[in-house]
């Protein structure tokens, strides 16, 4: 199974462009993309969402 992360919807999507290009079996989403919640999430909401995409 690939390393996941999801990264926060204020964090510069370069940060994901570089963990990419750096390993690119990563598999990295920003808050905000079509298969992950939606911008202002709170974050309880995107804990819970993680735990079920964990399993």
């Amino acid at each position: 199974m690939a390393i996941r992360y999801l990264l926060d919807e204020h964090l510069n999507p370069t940060y994901r462009s570089q963990l990419v290009r750096r390993n690119p079996e990563l598999v990295v989403r920003i808050i905000g993309d079509l298969d992950v919640p939606p911008k202002g999430t709170p974050d309880p909401e995107i804990l819970i969402w993680c735990e079920g995409t964990s399993k």
